[in-house]
């Protein structure tokens, strides 16, 4: 089978399309301009929509023809690949068309403003102001968090939340901050950059509206009841951990301890979950109006939906096969120094190796409308009726957390239950807690934690073998899911 048939067998696509003929010049040359803003692709003429090979009748006269609309009606100038090749004996004409470092291109009798076009799918979307924007700073090399804020100085800035992130790991000084491009030259002045202002600001949402986190959970498996939601609003680093934090509460509202299985604990598949997250935080597209990360909980799935389609030259193919382009490199360099990021590109590569070798269902990522949603199935449904939610808010209003529940435990305790999402080494504890200091370890977090009888060892006759885990022991459960029903009621008042 030659390329041009397998092509024929694909369907249409980010970077594909098929065309009877000619006629009707509009929607194929908006096509062409959405390839041409978007990721490149092909347009093949003589093919109708159920794949049947039709042909092109006077190939010669209508590739002038083709050649001579592209010209008139495309600016900036557009010069694609244009063939012809035979299949089954009839003759296709195929323009093929590069990622252009001229765009964006639009159609001319549209203008500037209104026909610009890029490709969602199969289709062909306008572009507003916003995208027109994104599109030219993309040409110029420019990323929109590394913008500076020229009204703004360093006291706009949550200094305290940096150092606590960055403890023991760098010292938080101005050029620290340059160096992260957190702060940069404006006219001879150091100024805050957006990524700062996104990553820290103190009044973030004067500046971005909607530089925050929506999380719901929803009962059944569409949006029609909601049952819990949240607006997170901290800094983005620690963002992470709340948005985490809402996930791990809801996968354990109603857990039976004596039936759970250590290694379901959570019953969600946190590491694929906390990947798709910080993704989603790090690619989001901040300069859009009207649309916040948005984090969906239903009975059978999760869905992560960020503002912003994918960079020009990307396509999901491209993600699934770790093909990295950073939309926020203010952004995603300051996740990378708090080891929230470990390598670039490996995120999504890494979560549907992750899935194969669990056997889990695989998630799926969506170019939408103005956002990416990825969503992960729950191999397991978690579902939520009306008597669970009335049960869970008189639980939280009418059950206090008793002292027993609760013994002196120390935020180092607390911190590290609530990463022990499996049985864990020493090494995978500290990592994941961004903690170097073995001895501050042994004695603040784990030696406190096995006092308190809310961890375990695996090996407990061997406290020293190399082959040492830890485990969350029920009283550790019981500390969590009280300190999640607390965290519910302050957010309540």
């Amino acid at each position: 089978m030659s390329e041009m048939e397998r092509l024929i067998r694909e369907p249409e696509g980010k970077t594909l399309e098929f065309k009877r003929d000619l006629s009707s010049p509009r929607p194929w040359l908006k096509t062409l301009v959405a390839f041409a803003n978007s990721a490149g692709g092909r347009l093949i003429f003589g093919v109708a929509d159920d794949r049947q090979v039709l042909g092109i009748e006077n190939p010669l006269d209508e590739e002038e023809r083709l050649s001579n609309l592209i010209a008139d009606s495309i600016a900036p100038r557009l010069a694609p690949n244009i063939e012809m090749t035979t299949v089954d004996g009839k003759t296709l004409l195929v323009v093929e068309v590069f990622l252009s470092g001229m765009r964006p291109h639009f159609i001319k009798g549209e203008g500037r403003e209104n026909g610009v076009y890029i490709r969602l799918g199969s289709t062909n979307r306008q572009a507003d102001a916003q995208l027109i924007a994104e599109l030219q700073r993309g040409i110029a090399g420019v990323s929109f968090d590394a913008l500076p804020m020229p009204a703004l100085t360093l006291d706009n800035l949550d200094v305290r939340a940096i150092r606590k992130d960055f403890e023991n790991k760098r010292a938080v000084d101005e050029p620290m901050l340059q160096s992260l491009r957190m702060l940069v030259k404006d006219q001879n002045r150091l100024v805050p950059s957006r990524g700062s202002v996104l990553l820290y600001g103190l009044d973030r949402r004067l500046h971005f509206d909607d530089a925050r986190i929506q999380c719901g959970r929803f009962i059944g498996n569409d949006k029609a009841d909601i049952f819990d939601h949240i607006d997170i609003e901290a800094p983005l680093p620690q963002a992470v951990n709340e948005i985490m934090l809402f996930l791990k509460k809801h996968a354990m509202r109603g857990a039976d301890f004596s039936e759970i299985r250590r290694k379901d604990l959570w019953s969600i598949p946190i590491d694929i979950l906390r990947e798709v997250v910080i993704n989603a935080l790090v690619h989001a597209d901040y300069s859009q109006r009207g649309t916040p990360v948005r984090i969906a909980f239903f009975d059978n799935r999760i869905e992560v939906e960020s503002p912003g389609l994918l960079l020009p030259g990307m396509t999901v193919e491209d993600m699934k096969l770790g093909v990295s382009q950073i939309r926020n490199p203010v952004i995603a360099r300051v996740f990378k120094e708090l080891d929230l990021i470990e390598q670039w590109g490996s995120g999504i590569p890494g979560i549907f190796r992750q899935v194969k070798e669990e056997n889990l269902p695989e998630p799926t990522i969506e170019e939408l409308a103005g956002r990416v949603r990825v969503t992960v199935p729950l191999s397991k449904i978690l579902p939520l009726t009306r008597e669970q939610s009335r049960k869970g808010k008189r639980t939280q209003s009418e059950t206090p957390v008793t002292p027993e529940v609760t013994p002196e435990v120390t935020p180092e305790v607390k911190k590290m239950l609530f990463v022990l999402t499996d049985d864990m080494n020493r090494t995978e504890i500290m990592k994941t807690l961004g903690l170097k200091d073995e001895k501050h370890f042994r004695e603040h977090y784990q030696q406190a934690a096995i006092a308190l009888g809310v961890i375990e060892m695996t090996i407990p006759d061997k406290p020293n073998s190399r082959l040492q885990k830890y485990r969350i022991t029920e009283k550790g459960r019981k500390i969590i899911l009280a300190k999640m029903e607390t965290t519910d009621g302050d957010r309540g008042r």
